[in-house]
């Protein structure tokens, strides 16, 4: 999926918009068990209801593509028997199967890792695709409906102690502590919406937290292949080269930088082609080779690269650090601007000891002159009226200035 199909959907979760037929869940505590469940027709919730369901369903569909927002595929045996035919199965339902819903429950409570107390939501929309002209107007014409799942799982926690007014008693007291459903922590989209169209061959998987997903729900609980994020393939690159050059070290967080710096201009180069600048193991060489890594580094950070990425070479932009980079430049322009001022400075200090010399001199000379190197051989001594005199020409757009004050002669 793209960006556009993704806001495309996002679009359509707003109160006039909206077509969800149906919404279930099912709350289950940090013991694991089903507390309680819900089965609701979406469009008769009431209003506010209506518009926190519908903020959550937005929030699944929200991050950047490749490190919140992951297309994973099914592997054929998942397709035969498995848990994609399971989804399917749990779609063409309309979530109106009691038993399938149990089934899925379970699936995900089996499988998800977590520690405290959270609510299971699914929601079944059947969104009627228009037509687009290549100008992307909509005709009043459908291509297809795309009929799909968009599940969330969301923490609840108890909402933060503190004194609040007890109406009852008449008195400010202890406030009373709710159990509160927080922003999803993950969820997916079944199917995948490529090309404006159904892909039951994959999903769009979401994860709050891109450094460390529910690895263990995707594989174990959805049965697909699991893809890092964009933000454990930077930690993972990172993290090889600081094991080759030293953890600790100050030379690695400049070798580093160095990379960083040079991997960038690699994406700028390869400009918005489409297809995202993937790096190779052949990339990777001349890159080590251009941020002048010495050779026995080079090696063994080229043969843990290609352990770690062997399956599919990352894309080269999910691997910079915008942060460091920015704050490398900000470094950089401090520093020169430091040295401008030093620079300043001295000639400042050296200006001051050559005021002061003519100081000293002018003690010694009764006349001092300091004229434009061109005006040097122009000087002439002349005996005027009986007087010895320093003739210097003047041209009729040259200006003078005596003891810091100008004039015209």
């Amino acid at each position: 999926m793209i960006n556009k199909e993704v806001l495309e959907l996002k679009r359509r979760f707003k109160k006039e918009a909206c077509t969800f037929t149906r919404m279930c869940g099912c709350y289950v505590d940090a013991e694991k068990h089903k507390v309680t469940d819900l089965k609701e027709t979406f469009l008769n919730l009431e209003d506010e209801e209506f518009h926190k369901y519908l903020e959550i369903a937005k929030k699944t569909l929200s991050g950047k593509l490749g490190n919140n927002l992951l297309q994973l595929d099914f592997p054929t045996e998942e397709e035969m028997g498995g848990r994609q035919q399971f989804l399917m199965g749990l779609r063409d339902s309309k979530l109106k199967n009691d038993s399938l819903l149990e089934r899925f429950y379970e699936m995900v409570i089996e499988n998800y890792g977590y520690v405290g107390n959270y609510l299971i939501l699914i929601f079944h929309d059947a969104y009627d695709v228009m037509t687009r002209t290549s100008d992307n107007n909509n005709l009043d014409e459908s291509e297809e409906v795309f009929e799909y799942l968009l599940c969330a799982i969301c923490p609840v926690a108890l909402s933060k102690p503190g004194l609040g007014y007890r109406e009852e008693e008449n008195r400010i007291g202890p406030r009373i502590r709710d159990w509160v459903v927080g922003a999803p922590d993950s969820g997916f989209l079944f199917p995948a919406f490529n090309d404006r169209s159904a892909d039951i061959h994959s999903l769009l998987f979401y994860t709050r937290n891109a450094k460390e997903p529910h690895v263990e729900f995707v594989e174990g609980g959805l049965g697909c292949v699991s893809k890092k994020t964009a933000t454990e393939q930077k930690n993972a690159f990172h993290g090889i080269i600081k094991r080759a050059c030293g953890e600790d070290s100050k030379e690695s967080e400049e070798i580093l930088l160095g990379i960083q710096e040079n991997l960038n201009e690699m994406v700028e180069e390869h400009g918005d082609e489409g297809e995202p600048f993937l790096l190779s193991q052949e990339t990777v060489t001349k890159l080590l080779a251009d941020s002048g890594v010495p050779r026995d580094q080079a090696e063994q950070i080229e043969r843990a690269y290609t352990e770690e990425f062997s399956q599919e070479p990352p894309a080269a932009e999910n691997l910079i650090d915008q942060k460091a980079l920015e704050a490398n430049e900000k470094k950089r322009e401090e520093q020169e601007l430091k040295r401008q001022v030093e620079t300043l400075s001295q000639r400042l200090q050296e200006k001051e000891l050559i005021t002061e010399e003519e100081s000293e001199t002018a003690k010694t000379y009764d006349v001092i002159l300091r004229v434009k190197p061109e005006k040097v051989n122009q000087i002439k001594s002349e005996t005027i009226n009986g007087q010895r005199c320093l003739v210097i020409p003047m041209a009729e757009d040259e200006h003078v200035n005596v003891n810091g004050v100008n004039t015209s002669v």
